[in-house]
């Protein structure tokens, strides 16, 4: 049995934790900040909650995936004497439902919903980039969930690789699609933003995402997408993890990691942190800021008085009239001229228990560490041309009862320099499954990373799947040596030196 901290209490942290903690080493997990989550959090406003970070879940084979190794964790009796108790599915208690579609897509005047419905003048298109796309689901969540210099993942390598060919963007790779509409090819590229880079940036991979959550659904957690955290917070808990909120890190090195309040000796530690505040961490002194960085956000949280008109999409999706202008100002760190903003509407009792409507006006920004109010003139030409596109009778502003705001300053408190949402920007051939970071390296055999700076671009599902392969990893090397049929006991209390 080994003693393992994981610092960051984010959805990579917990899911590490989780795992750990089943395969019944002593883990104690450290996040900075009160409350678990780290961009997945939750706020409130005028009595209303509303989720911050990601706002669907897709990929929900991933999720299904952890459920199961957790099981076969505690099937294998990696605790002894532990009592008989429910499985990872139940005591996670988290209930997923799947969302008509992937959301309402607005381009220059024209909307269509993904999938785009028959009729449409892009339908025909859509069809048949969906039915070439569509079916690679169970392929991308293989490679999410399995190393890729894994056996397992060699047959969806190779049919991805037959597919995109020598097209290895997904700004090439959509290009060479000569007959899909100009409008539809910009709707499908928009989606990179989700690694926090352009088209050009990311690997062809990108361009199937849309194609298979169309075809595999969008889901939402009951009750809101933190309801993911409050279930990994429950799985590493019954697990016996010791959860430390309110704790920063101030030091980690071979052996030992530092907050204020003490140290915490470890055979392995787990960082969920960005990589370069990691870097600070691990010599003593700030870190440097990466060249480039990846987009930033501006939310507005907004409780509505009155609710938006009936028929008003519940996800919707602005793109700038011209993404290619977007996509270069975000690369060199200036405000654009427009944006993509993910307009998130939520009526009351629907899926927070709010007596109230709430609105999720997330617009993408560079990383520059501003802090930003409604007043801002960037974040005001949005908000109007929000309300334009989405066919409001007035200013969007006018419906605000009451506001939060979380910007680059924010994100920036707690995370990557500037407020960059994954970190830096890499090679677009390390933005895919040969990541940079690594999970871990031969400097540093002790340290493990997870995190979205490790696995930028797949929202939660990425997140998810890396934590498991870093963890698998660590967990093949803590058990090197042990024989397999040997039992751990039950972890007894944790060990902290005071200080």
């Amino acid at each position: 049995m080994s003693r393992v901290v994981v610092v960051g209490g984010g959805i990579g942290g917990l899911t590490s934790a989780a795992l750990l903690g089943h395969a019944g080493h002593r883990v104690t997990l450290l996040e900075a900040a009160e409350d678990l989550g780290g961009k997945s959090g939750r706020i409130e406003a005028a009595g209303q909650r509303m989720d911050t970070g990601p706002s669907l879940v897709t990929f929900p084979g991933v999720w299904e995936e952890l459920l199961r190794r957790l099981d076969r964790l505690r099937a294998a009796g990696a605790v002894q004497d532990a009592p008989p108790g429910p499985g990872a599915a139940e005591t996670a208690g988290l209930e997923l439902e799947r969302l008509p579609g992937v959301g309402t897509y607005y381009y220059r005047g024209a909307r269509c919903e993904l999938p785009v419905a028959p009729g449409h003048p892009w339908h025909a298109a859509w069809a048949r980039f969906e039915a070439e796309h569509g079916v690679l689901g169970p392929d991308i969540t293989r490679l999410l969930t399995t190393d890729v210099l894994d056996r397992a993942a060699l047959p969806a390598l190779g049919r991805l690789g037959r597919l995109y060919g020598r097209r290895l963007t997904t700004r090439s790779y959509l290009d060479s699609l000569t007959w899909m509409p100009e409008g539809l090819r910009e709707v499908i590229a928009i989606h990179t933003l989700n690694a926090g880079v352009g088209p050009s940036r990311t690997p062809a991979l990108y361009a199937s995402m849309p194609a298979v959550m169309a075809r595999d659904g969008v889901w939402i957690p009951r009750g809101g997408v933190h309801e993911l955290v409050e279930a990994l917070r429950r799985l590493a808990a019954g697990a016996g993890v010791e959860i430390r909120t309110g704790e920063p890190a101030t030091s980690v090195a071979r052996g030992l990691v530092r907050t204020a309040r003490g140290a915490y000796p470890a055979d392995a530690v787990v960082s969920g942190l960005d990589a370069h505040r990691l870097e600070g961490l691990l010599a003593g002194r700030a870190p440097r800021v990466p060249r480039r960085l990846s987009c930033s956000a501006i939310a507005v949280y907004a409780v509505l008085d009155p609710d938006l008109p009936a028929g008003t999409p519940r996800h919707g999706v602005i793109l700038p009239d011209r993404p290619a202008d977007l996509y270069a100002d975000l690369e060199a760190g200036a405000e654009p001229e427009q944006t993509m903003a993910f307009a998130n509407y939520y009526p009351a009792h629907g899926v927070y228990p709010n007596s109230a409507a709430t609105l999720a006006l997330l617009l993408t920004a560079p990383a520059n560490g501003k802090a930003y109010t409604l007043e801002d003139p960037f974040v005001a030409r949005e908000l109007e041309r929000a309300a334009q596109v989405l066919g409001l009778p007035g200013p969007l502003t006018d419906r605000f009862r009451s506001t939060r705001i979380l910007d680059p300053a924010h994100f920036a408190a707690h995370g990557s320099a500037g407020g960059a949402l994954y970190g830096a920007v890499r090679p677009t051939w390390r933005s895919g499954p040969l990541h940079t970071p690594a999970y871990t390296g031969p400097r540093r055999p002790w340290l493990w990373r997870v995190g979205a700076s490790v696995h930028p671009g797949g929202g939660l599902p990425a997140v998810l799947g890396g934590a498991m392969v870093s963890t698998g990893r660590l967990l093949e090397r803590l058990d090197r040596g042990r024989g397999s049929g040997a039992r751990r006991s039950r972890p007894g209390p944790r060990e902290r030196i005071s200080g």
